[in-house]
C-alpha cells in the first residue's frame, strides 16, 4: 500500500510513501503520519491518497507512524485547500501549514548533543569554550535553548567548529507542539461503607491535619452533607480544590495516600470554557421594526438558495446565497446577526460568525455569550495553540462548537453542517492575509466554501461596503438589504471639517489640537461623556531629524525612516522591529540638535494629559494592546467608564460599541488619503465613517470634528453627508477608466533578492516574459513604496486580466514563466498576490 501526503512545507506537488504491513489498516484519507523527509527531517504529513500502487515512478521511504484514529482534516476542508492553492497560486503545503494550529504539526529539530568521554585535542576558543559548557550541562540541547543560554546572537559557526573537533553532534528530535492538560483527581483508595467512617476517622484521631483532610474530602465529595451521611462517594474531587481548602497540607495528603485512604490519578481536562451551559441563557431581544424588517428580507434572499439575485426596488432581494447587509453604523446588524444565528442552531446548522481584527471579538464574544452559552467557541491567533487545538478537536467530535466566532483563519476549522457565514466588516483589509503564503482573502474563501457546500448562505455585514462588493449587488451575483436608519431613531453625528492648514498660518493650533477640538472635549467632559481621539500613527514621533542637516535616521534592513518611541527611548521599525538607540549628535554633521517630527499616539497621551489634566486617559495601539488580556482591559476598562479619552489608531475604527462616547476628534484625515494606491480614497471613506460612527449610539445625537489641510476635497464631503453611493459610482468611473477591479482582475508578481542589482535584473527578465504573453496588461516592475524590507530588495509587476478572460489560463502561463525564471536565477524569491489589497 502507498499514500500520497501534503507536507507542510511550500512544495509544488504531493509526496509518494510506502505503508508498512502493520499500518496498513489504519491509513485514511485526512489523517496525520509522521515522514521523513530528505536526510533528516521528520515531519507531520496529511494523507491526500491511498492507493495500491507506487505512481511516482521512484524509490519511496516508508511511513514512520499514524497519529489519529480518525482522519483531523475532512474530505471537504481538501477540497477547499485545493482551490485555495490553486485560485491563490501557492502549494497544498502553504495551506495546511496555514489551516492546521501548530501544535497538530509535530516537527523535528536540530538538537546538539555532547559526545560523552571525548577530549579536545586542542584549546578552545572563548565563544567555543562559552558554546560547549552549555552542551555539557543540558547533554543534549536545541539551537534556540543553546542561543539563549550563551546569550550569542549566532552559535552555529561554533557549532559547526565543535563538531569538526568531535566534541558533540547533532540529530533529528521529534518536537512535540501540544500536550493534554491534565488535572489531578483524588478518590478514595477502597470502599467506604458508612458504618466504617467513624473506625476511619477514629484511627486518624492523632493527626488532626490527615483528620481534617478526610473529613473535606468527604463533604467536596458528596459522601458527607449538612452532617449528614449520605452513603457512597459521589464525585471524585480536584486535588488543588482539597488542597486550597485544607491549607495546602502536603504531608498530610502524602500520608493518607501511603495509608490507601486516598488515591490521586490525572484525567485530561479541556483548556477551553469550562462552562458547562447549566446557567441561564438570556433571552433574545425583540428586534424594532427595522431590524425585522431587514432580517425577513435576508431570509427571503435564501429562501432558495443560491440561485442568481436581483436587487428589487424595495432594497429586498430575490434568493441568492450571499446577501449584503448595508446598514449605517449603530443601526442594530448584530442583533439582526442574532436572530439569525439562533435560527440556523434551532434547526440543527452550524454558523460560523467572522471578524476582521481579534480587538473586536473581545465585546462579541461578551455579548453573545450571553445568547449561545457553551455553544459558542472562540478562535483566534491570540489563543494559546493549545486552546486552538482543543477547539479544532471539538469541531470533528461529536459535540461540536454549534456557533464559531474567529478571525480569518477560523475558515480552516472542520465543520459538519454549516450553514450560515457572517462577514462581519466585510470591508476590513485585514481579512486579506499578506505573509507568509497563502495569501487568501476570507472574504472570498467563505463564499466558495458556501458555494461548494451548496446549502450554505453567506451575510457580507458593513457600515461601508468595499466597491467589490456593492457591485456584486448590481449585477446580481449577491443579494442587498439595506438598514438606513440608527438604533432607536439617533441621528448619524454631525460632522465639523476644520481647516488647520489656515489656523496654522493664523497660529491658532495648540499642538495638533484646534480651538474646536479642545471645546468638544471640555463640553463633552463637563458632561461627563467620552472622547475618542483618532491618530493612525503610533510612536512618540513619526521620525527623528537633524534641525541643522536635515539628517533623518533610518533602519539598516529596510528602507523606512525610524519611529521615535519614547517610553523605551528607542527608535523602531515598524516593518522588520528592529531598534537603535537615540545617537547623541547627528552622525552626519556632528550638532546635537535632533527633534522628533510627526504626533503619534504616545505624544498624543502627554499632550491630551497637559491640556485636559483632569480626565482619565486611555491608548490603545500595537504598543499597547500586544496580548490578548491587553485588548480585553482595555476595551473592558473604557466600556466601564474607566477612562474619559480613548486616543488610539484605527484599532478603534473596528466596529466596536461604546455607548459613552458622544465626541470623535479625527486629528489628521489627510494621512489616509495620501497614499499610491487605488483603493486609498475608498479605504480613507471607510476608515473616516467608521470612526465617526463610535460617536453617539446610544442616546443623543454625537459629534465628529474632523481636521484637514484640505477642506475642499471631495471625499470629505462625502463622509459628512455619509454618501457612499457618491463615493461608489465616482470610485467606479475612475476604475472603469484605467482597468481596475471590478473590471478587472489582479495579479502582482514580486521579486525579492537580498543584491539589489540581481533584483532588477529578475524582475526585468520575469517582466520581459510575462509582456510575451500578455503584452501591455503588464505593469513594471517598479519599487514598491518600501523597497527594501529585513534586508530584502523588492521589486513588483502588475497584471491585470480582464474579468471576460480566463484568469485560470493566466495563472498557468504565470506557473511556466515562474518555472522558467526559477531555473536561471535560483536564489530568487519570486511569488504571487492574488486579487491583492
Amino acid at each position: 500500500m502507498f499514500v500520497d501526503v501534503i507536507l507542510p512545507l511550500p512544495l509544488a506537488d504531493s509526496y509518494t510513501y510506502s505503508v508498512p504491513a502493520h499500518l496498513t489498516s489504519d491509513m485514511a484519507v485526512g489523517k496525520r503520519v509522521v515522514v521523513q523527509f530528505g536526510a533528516k527531517k521528520i515531519y507531520t504529513a496529511i494523507i491526500l491518497a491511498v492507493h495500491d500502487e507506487n505512481t511516482s515512478g521512484v524509490e519511496v521511504k516508508d511511513i514512520m507512524d499514524v497519529l489519529d484514529k480518525a482522519p483531523v482534516v475532512t474530505s471537504q476542508q481538501l477540497r477547499l485547500w485545493r482551490w485555495i492553492a490553486d485560485y491563490y497560486m501557492c502549494s497544498l503545503g502553504d495551506v495546511y501549514k496555514a489551516a492546521l494550529p501548530s501544535g497538530m504539526k509535530l516537527e523535528s529539530e536540530t538538537v546538539i548533543v555532547l559526545n560523552e568521554g571525548y577530549e579536545a585535542t586542542c584549546p578552545l576558543t572563548d565563544r567555543e569554550n562559552i558554546v560547549f559548557t552549555a552542551i555539557e550541562r543540558e547533554k543534549e540541547i536545541n539551537i534556540l535553548a543553546l542561543q539563549k543560554a550563551c546569550g550569542l546572537n549566532s552559535v552555529l559557526p561554533v557549532v559547526t567548529s565543535l563538531m569538526a573537533k568531535g566534541l558533540v553532534s547533532v540529530k533529528e528530535s521529534l518536537r512535540v507542539g501540544y500536550r493534554p492538560k491534565t488535572e489531578v483527581m483524588v478518590r478514595l483508595a477502597g470502599d467506604l461503607r458508612p458504618d466504617h467512617l467513624n473506625t476511619l476517622l477514629n484511627a486518624l484521631q492523632r493527626s488532626v491535619k490527615q483528620q481534617e483532610m478526610v473529613v473535606t474530602y468527604l463533604q467536596l465529595s458528596g459522601y458527607i452533607e449538612d452532617n449528614e451521611v449520605t452513603g457512597l462517594e459521589k464525585n471524585p474531587v480536584p486535588k488543588s480544590l482539597l488542597m486550597k481548602k485544607t491549607g495546602g497540607a502536603t504531608s498530610a495528603f502524602n500520608a493518607l495516600v501511603q495509608k490507601k485512604v486516598l488515591s490521586p490519578y490525572e484525567v485530561t481536562t479541556s483548556r477551553l470554557d469550562n462552562d458547562d451551559g447549566t446557567g441561564p441563557i438570556a433571552e433574545i431581544h425583540k428586534l424594532n421594526p427595522n431590524q425585522q424588517k431587514a432580517l425577513d428580507a435576508i431570509c427571503s434572499s435564501f429562501a432558495l438558495g443560491d440561485s442568481a439575485g436581483q436587487m428589487s426596488q424595495a432594497g429586498q432581494t430575490s434568493p441568492t446565497a450571499q446577501t449584503l447587509l448595508h446598514g449605517v453604523t449603530s443601526s442594530g446588524k448584530t442583533e439582526v446577526y442574532i436572530h439569525l444565528i439562533k435560527k440556523y442552531i434551532d434547526e440543527g446548522r452550524q454558523v460560523l460568525y467572522l471578524l476582521p481584527e481579534i480587538a473586536l471579538t473581545t465585546q462579541i464574544t461578551d455579548r453573545l455569550r450571553q445568547f449561545f452559552g457553551k455553544d459558542m467557541g472562540v478562535y483566534h491567533s491570540k489563543f494559546p495553540d493549545a486552546e486552538r487545538v482543543e477547539v479544532y478537536k471539538k469541531q470533528l467530535s461529536e459535540n461540536p462548537y454549534q456557533l464559531i466566532l474567529g478571525v480569518r483563519s477560523s475558515i480552516f476549522l472542520p465543520f459538519s453542517n454549516l450553514g450560515l457565514i457572517i462577514v462581519d466588516e466585510e470591508h476590513e483589509a485585514s481579512y486579506k492575509q499578506q505573509d507568509p503564503a497563502p495569501r487568501y482573502h476570507a472574504r472570498s474563501c467563505a463564499v466558495m466554501l458556501a458555494h461548494q457546500l451548496g446549502n450554505c448562505q453567506v451575510v457580507h455585514g458593513t457600515a461601508t461596503p468595499s466597491v467589490e462588493t456593492y457591485y456584486n449587488t448590481t449585477n446580481g451575483k449577491a443579494g442587498y438589504v439595506a438598514m438606513t436608519e440608527r438604533y432607536q431613531n439617533i441621528e448619524l453625528p454631525e460632522i465639523n471639517i476644520v481647516d488647520i492648514q489656515r489656523l496654522r498660518q493664523q497660529k491658532r493650533m495648540k499642538g495638533p489640537f484646534s480651538q474646536e477640538v479642545i471645546d468638544a472635549v471640555n463640553s463633552a467632559l463637563d458632561r461627563k461623556e467620552q472622547v475618542i481621539l483618532f491618530q493612525n500613527r503610533r510612536g512618540y514621533s513619526q521620525y527623528v531629524e537633524c534641525r541643522t542637516c536635515g539628517w533623518v535616521p533610518r533602519c539598516e534592513h529596510c528602507d523606512v525612516s525610524l519611529t521615535y518611541h519614547r517610553s523605551v527611548h528607542q527608535m523602531t521599525c515598524h516593518y522588520c522591529g528592529f531598534t537603535y538607540q537615540i545617537p547623541a549628535s547627528c552622525p552626519n554633521c556632528g550638532e546635537r540638535d535632533l527633534r522628533g517630527i510627526g504626533v503619534g499616539t504616545e505624544q498624543l497621551e502627554d499632550l491630551v494629559s497637559k491640556i485636559f489634566p483632569e480626565a482619565k486617559v486611555m491608548r490603545m495601539d500595537l504598543d499597547t494592546a500586544k496580548t490578548r488580556k491587553s485588548y480585553e482591559r482595555i476595551i473592558t476598562d473604557f466600556s466601564e467608564h474607566k477612562a474619559d479619552i480613548l486616543i488610539g489608531t484605527q484599532m478603534v475604527t473596528k466596529g466596536l460599541d461604546f455607548s459613552g462616547v458622544s465626541v470623535v476628534c479625527i486629528l489628521d484625515a489627510d494621512s489616509m488619503v495620501n497614499y499610491p494606491d487605488f483603493r486609498s480614497y475608498e479605504r480613507a471613506f471607510q476608515m473616516l465613517v467608521q470612526v465617526s460612527g463610535r460617536a453617539g449610539r446610544k442616546g443623543q445625537r454625537g459629534r465628529v470634528i474632523l481636521q484637514t489641510r484640505k477642506p475642499d476635497h471631495p471625499l470629505f464631503a462625502q463622509v459628512k453627508n455619509n454618501d457612499f453611493i457618491g463615493m461608489f459610482e465616482q470610485q467606479m468611473a475612475e476604475r472603469r477608466l484605467f482597468h481596475y477591479p471590478p473590471f478587472a482582475r489582479l495579479i502582482y508578481v514580486y521579486v525579492k533578492h537580498r543584491d539589489e542589482t540581481t533584483a532588477d535584473k529578475v524582475a526585468v527578465d520575469m517582466a520581459a516574459q510575462m509582456r510575451a504573453s500578455f503584452g501591455q496588461r503588464v505593469l513594471g516592475p517598479d519599487r514598491p513604496v518600501v523597497s527594501r524590507v529585513q534586508s530584502l530588495h523588492i521589486r513588483k509587476i502588475i497584471l491585470k486580466v480582464e474579468v471576460t478572460a480566463s484568469i485560470a489560463k493566466a495563472k498557468q502561463i504565470l506557473h511556466i514563466i515562474h518555472e522558467n525564471i526559477h531555473q536561471k536565477y535560483k536564489s530568487a524569491n519570486i511569488y504571487f498576490d492574488v486579487d491583492p489589497m
